[in-house]
């Protein structure tokens, strides 16, 4: 879950695990350690035709997430780092 300053710039305030509620390290509008955000649309065929869903993981629930799944997620090595 994010939190923006209001105004024109919208500069990020807070950003919190949806899962375990731990808040991020934001400075200056900017995040400061790993956050996996998830943007789902959802369309026709589904439970839930027209909603947007937006969600943000540290890791350690990202970790978690995964750690479960029954079909392993692929891993590659990054070229870049960002």
């Amino acid at each position: 879950m994010r939190k923006y300053e209001d105004g024109q710039d919208r500069k990020l305030m807070r950003v919190i695990c949806n899962r375990c509620g731990r808040a991020l390290k934001v400075e200056n509008g900017y995040l400061k350690e790993y956050c996996f955000a998830a943007d789902a649309s959802f369309g026709y065929f589904s439970k839930k035709d027209g909603a947007a869903h937006h969600f943000d993981l540290c890791e350690e629930c990202y970790d978690e997430l995964v750690g479960g799944f029954a079909v392993p997620v692929e891993e590659t090595e990054a070229a870049e780092l960002l």
